[in-house]
């Protein structure tokens, strides 16, 4: 038979048709048709959705103080929001609908490093709901090169295992949302900031989002495979009602449009000197219409009822952070020198050394992050392969890291010298008591035989016992010639041991000649 010209891409039909045949021919099934009733399997009866919620506002706060330094009057008013939301979510899966209730989603504003995605996290941690973060400036609108803010929504049913009522009541928190602000000179679309803003209105409100998206063709092909099996099923969807959508950004530029507003209505507001801790009162002061001069749509900052305002961290809070915070960064440090084996202590005036200089990066709490790994990048590399095993961060650690880790390693060094020199005494002693002879080492033969088991890298008592293995028998012979029990051994002798005992050997058999150096 001819082969069929290929006359373009098959039609839905024929590629089912196609499909329906490779499978038997690969895995000897059957598929049913879609039409026969056998197609669509029994739908199982539909779970009772659990959801239980009874935190109080004050609990969620003592929560986040663990974690969270400062920032007082934002987790006040996240912790209210939260339990708002989520008492809402609670009633209305218990069959207790509030159609007067408008969801409070929430837009946070403040400078970076200052905690605003780990207060967050650590609100999904305490709920137990699945999380999910993303980027603004990622996304475009539908359509065009670019993420899909609707992926948000799937990535939430990924962290949720796939459980689409679990997924509906989860938090999607979306950084860097003021860099999706129209700008304001702008010809023609603008797809990354208006379009973006339109797309994401629709998921703040409520809407059903595919479990697949358009554009994952793996899905689509499994989409088909299931349909040849079973047959038509409903899509799934996601449904965004009950879903907390939280967007923050640093708003740069928004406390001026604030201040331009403000020296209009004050004479002389804006005469103030500017500062982060002044910029930060200002944009506590900012209202809807400063948003929309910022480059929003009002339809989108008006899905955004609760305004959370975070202040910048001075030095004072990062050190509380340091010393206090159950999610510290010392923490951190303290588990990866232990992995070596090796012990840090951090002393108050190291921490309050380390939060001074964090504070001059202005970046909050992650230039904690940025001064602690400069200064502990040389202990990493050098401290596990010697045999420190501990040592304590102070101030003067801080200010001068490479001359402090030179002293600990000298300081090793010497202690360590000090012990094998001791280790050479034993070896010593433990002579004497073995064969009746005294034996003793000059200061210079010690040092001398602790460089050379070191650089033989051999236990101190063994490379001894091997450069000295014949010493009892000639020095025995020396005993029995002159009466001498008690030898001083030098330099000479550890550079060239049987030179120096045969020579001693010799000498006790001429009177007169020079006997060995006595102890």
């Amino acid at each position: 038979m001819p082969a069929t010209p290929l006359n373009g891409p098959p039609s839905p039909e024929e590629f089912q048709r196609q499909l329906g045949n490779f499978m038997r021919q690969h895995f000897h099934g059957q598929p049913v048709a879609p039409s026969s009733p056998a197609a669509a399997e029994p739908t199982p009866p539909a779970e009772e959705v659990v959801f239980h919620f009874d935190k109080k506002p004050r609990e969620v706060k003592a929560y986040l103080d663990r974690f969270v330094i400062r920032q007082e009057e934002a987790k006040k008013v996240l912790s209210v929001a939260l339990c708002d939301h989520y008492h809402h979510v609670r009633l209305a899966f218990e069959g207790q609908p509030q159609p007067n209730y408008a969801k409070q989603n929430i837009i946070l504003i403040g400078p970076t490093g200052v905690g605003k995605t780990y207060l967050i996290r650590s609100l999904a941690d305490l709920i137990g709901v699945p999380f999910v973060k993303g980027d603004a400036t990622k996304f475009s609108e539908t359509g065009y090169v670019g993420a899909d803010v609707e992926d948000l929504v799937r990535e939430l049913l990924r962290r949720a295992n796939g459980d689409v009522q679990r997924a509906q009541y989860g938090i999607i928190y979306i950084d860097e949302i003021d860099k999706i602000a129209a700008a304001g000179n702008l010809t023609g679309r603008d797809v990354s900031g208006r379009g973006v803003q339109t797309n994401l209105l629709k998921l703040m409100e409520e809407t059903d989002v595919p479990a697949r998206s358009p554009n994952d063709i793996a899905g689509q092909l499994q989409a088909m495979l299931d349909f040849t099996q079973r047959g038509k099923k409903p899509a799934e969807t996601v449904n965004t009602k009950h879903i907390l959508f939280i967007v923050s950004g640093a708003f740069t530029g928004l406390e001026q449009i604030a201040r331009k507003r403000l020296r209009e209505a004050t004479i002389g507001f804006a005469a103030k000197t500017s500062s982060l801790e002044a910029d930060a009162e200002t944009l506590q002061l900012a209202t809807t219409r400063d948003f929309i001069d910022y480059g929003f749509e009002p339809e989108f900052i008006g899905r955004l009822p609760v305004r959370v305002f975070c202040h910048p961290l001075s030095a004072d809070d990062l050190f509380t952070i340091l010393k206090t915070s159950e999610g510290s960064i010392i923490r951190q440090y303290e588990q990866t020198f232990a992995a070596y084996g090796i012990e840090v202590l951090f002393r108050d005036d190291g921490l309050r050394r380390i939060a001074e200089l964090a504070g001059e990066e202005q970046t909050g709490a992650r230039g904690l992050m940025t001064v602690c790994e400069r200064l502990f990048r040389e202990f990493k590399f050098e401290l596990p392969s010697t045999a420190v095993k501990r040592f304590v961060v102070t101030r003067e650690l801080v200010d001068a890291p490479a001359a402090a880790l030179q002293k600990l390693l000298a300081e090793h060094e010497s202690e360590e010298r000090a012990v094998m020199r001791q280790l050479v005494q034993d070896f010593a002693e433990r002579f004497a008591k073995e064969h009746g002879l005294k034996l003793g080492f000059t200061a210079a033969a010690a040092d001398r035989l602790v460089v050379l088991a070191q650089q033989a890298q051999r236990p101190v008592r063994d490379f001894c016992a091997e450069r000295f293995k014949d010493f009892q028998f000639g020095l025995k012979l020396i005993a029995q010639n002159t009466g001498r029990t008690e030898f001083e051994l030098d330099t000479d002798a550890v550079e060239a041991p049987d030179k120096v005992l045969s020579d001693w050997v010799v000498a006790s058999y001429r009177p007169g000649e020079p006997a060995p150096a006595a102890t």
